[in-house]
């Protein structure tokens, strides 16, 4: 089988869950390889499929923006001769997908959704136009260059070889033009990083600027909290968190909409979730037609019960 060559990202040296979500996809196209820049846990991605680890150990991949990576990445795809690229679909990977795709002159999909091959054939599925539209597609020149959604799977384990092999690049000057010259690192809340959770918990007009019981709902279950346009517009909630057209799109196996109408501007950010479920007092909210579970009530009274259901049940 060939290779199929994932771009691991380990913030800290911890494998991120998409991370381990893309080697499970990549094992349905054939022998997974991790592509780490730096260090990650070797042992972990092994566990998840891993057959080969390429690690490159070089300060570019830190001091400057995504060219180093892009080439690094370049020059394996041109080595390996992969059945595709899989990358998480985030700012950086879309940028170092796209850079990737233009030099192997091969074709590039954002935005999957599932990932699957048939006969050596990779077929992506997407959803387009604010997901009223599901499409199916197919690279027809080149090693598929793929960038996967978070939540797009779940991670499976499968003993890999996770044979270690050491890669030198050599670096265009031209992809040491755009260096880092300072970082901050994200304060932490304690919560899951909102595109990357499996769980979240928004809230809207409808909390009247207090999202403690969104928050409160949130931490009983272990997700990520977002808020609708209308709710950070106000200034009740960080920007950040804004999900939707011009925030950020999740796709969690569970999105729990509270205080929120549903206009599209908002369904375009989250309507690709696994299973959705919507409180709200406006029994003729947008927002009903999408759900798989409705509440027709005030958040402020629901979300407080469920949360002490929650907590109870765990304890």
């Amino acid at each position: 089988m060939s290779e199929v060559l994932v771009l691991i990202d380990a913030p800290e040296g911890k494998v991120a869950k998409p991370s381990l979500e893309l080697l499970t996809i990549a094992r349905r196209i054939g022998e997974p390889s991790a592509v780490v820049f730096g260090s990650a846990d070797n042992g972990v991605l092994a566990e998840y499929g891993a057959e080969k680890i390429y690690t490159l150990d070089d300060a570019a991949y830190e001091e400057f923006l995504v060219g180093p990576k892009a080439d690094a990445l370049t020059q394996l795809a041109k080595d390996a001769s992969p059945a595709a690229i899989l990358v998480t679909s985030s700012t950086e990977g879309k940028e170092i997908a796209a850079r990737v795709a233009l030099r192997t002159e091969s074709g590039l999909i954002t935005d999957a959704v599932d990932v699957t091959a048939d006969g050596g054939t990779v077929t992506t599925t997407q959803s387009a136009f604010a997901g009223n539209f599901t499409v199916t597609a197919q690279v027809t020149q080149g090693a598929p260059v793929i960038a996967v959604k978070p939540n797009s799977t779940s991670p499976e384990q499968a003993s890999g070889a996770g044979a270690v092999e050491s890669v030198t690049v050599e670096i265009a000057d031209a992809s040491k033009t755009a260096k880092i010259t300072s970082s901050k690192p994200k304060e932490s809340t304690g919560r899951p990083e909102l595109t990357e959770a499996a769980i979240v918990v928004s809230g809207g007009r409808g909390t009247g600027g207090d999202f403690s019981q969104v928050e409160a709902f949130a931490d009983s279950l272990g997700a990520a909290v977002g808020a609708s346009r209308a709710a950070v517009d106000s200034g009740w909630y960080p920007h950040s968190f804004q999900v939707g057209q011009t925030g950020k799109t999740v796709s969690p196996q569970l999105y729990v909409a509270n205080g929120i109408s549903g206009a599209i501007q908002h369904r375009a950010g989250m309507q690709t979730s696994k299973t959705i479920v919507a409180v709200n007092k406006d029994d003729e909210a947008p927002i009903f037609e999408l759900v798989d579970f409705g509440v027709v009530g005030d958040l402020k009274e629901v979300l407080p019960q469920a949360t002490e259901e929650i907590t109870k049940r765990k304890g």
